[in-house]
């Protein structure tokens, strides 16, 4: 049974970034990762697509969590099965700025370069990457996001949900998540 906040607009929105074709061990781990969102009562959101996006849409979705897919194109019918909720844009990779701006903390497991983009993108915005396995990056300034590792999805899990529970008092300054 997952852990759902008792008042709107206290979820925490937790990205999940990743390669669309991972080798075996990655896609568990992102089942995994999916699975422990979903039982702290996050909310997941990706591209919506294959890979790490499905394994960890499917991880959550399976545990009764709510899966947000941000689709690149204009149907609703292109994401994978395991999304609550799909959101066709039409822009293509520029989704990925809005994955980002979704998310208050995000899970990168492997990838390339539509992983390093997310994970740019979220540092430049003021958000955590945790990354399992993915190419490191670094931060540059002041005021921008840190990129922290994690070495298994429990590890990875906990993180995220500390630095989006962070993330939302801080910059978002809603109420804090309970």
């Amino acid at each position: 049974m997952s852990k759902r906040p008792q008042r709107i607009g206290t979820y925490l929105n937790i990205g999940v970034i990743g390669g669309s074709q991972p080798e075996l061990k990655y896609a568990e781990i992102a089942y995994d990762v999916g699975k422990l969102l979903a039982l702290k009562g996050a909310v997941l959101i990706c591209g919506g697509l294959s890979g790490i996006m499905a394994s960890a849409a499917k991880g959550a979705y399976e545990a009764g969590g709510i899966t947000v897919g941000i689709l690149p194109g204009l149907s609703a019918g292109e994401g994978n099965e395991f999304l609550s909720v799909r959101i066709p844009t039409g822009i293509g990779y520029a989704r990925n700025f809005l994955i980002v701006r979704a998310s208050d903390a995000l899970v990168a497991i492997d990838g390339s370069n539509g992983t390093i983009s997310e994970a740019s993108f979220a540092i430049a915005e003021g958000k955590t990457v945790v990354s399992i396995d993915s190419t490191e990056l670094r931060k540059e300034k002041d005021g921008e996001g840190d990129f922290v590792k994690a070495e298994s999805a429990v590890e990875a899990v906990e993180k995220a949900v500390k630095a989006a529970a962070d993330h939302r008092q801080k910059a978002n300054k809603l109420p804090p998540y309970d």
